[in-house]
């Protein structure tokens, strides 16, 4: 794992699609990729990929073996926000209350308010 919304499959970089998680640097960052470290062990991932990339990273749909969508799950556990710009607005019904205001630089991201920079 790499951070709360990035896996690593075969040597192979995927980006989670339509969602975004803070970064490593940044609060609930670490946590974000400890909780996608704990759904995904043990674990064979399926990625449905698309046709975009991130930061040099593929995109997919990435699911556990009983179908669990691992964007639905981080969004569900407060740890990333559904990207609308992305995901069409696919996982905002999933989001906590009050996560927008926890998860902040994500959400003012998203809003253009704050200018991420990200290493690739």
């Amino acid at each position: 794992m790499i951070d709360g919304d990035t896996i690593v499959i075969n040597g192979t970089h995927i980006r989670l699609a339509g969602i975004d998680a803070p970064e490593m640097d940044q609060p609930w960052g670490r946590k974000a990729k400890f909780a996608m470290v704990t759904l995904c062990k043990g674990h064979v991932i399926t990625a449905e990929l698309d046709e975009s990339t991130s930061y040099d990273r593929l995109v997919a749909k990435c699911y556990l073996p009983d179908g669990t969508d691992l964007s639905a799950e981080m969004v569900k556990q407060g740890l990333a926000l559904d990207w609308a710009k992305f995901s069409g607005g696919a996982y905002r019904h999933l989001e906590p209350e009050g996560v927008r205001k926890k998860l902040w630089r994500v959400s003012a991201k998203h809003q253009g308010r704050l200018k991420m920079e990200k290493t690739p």
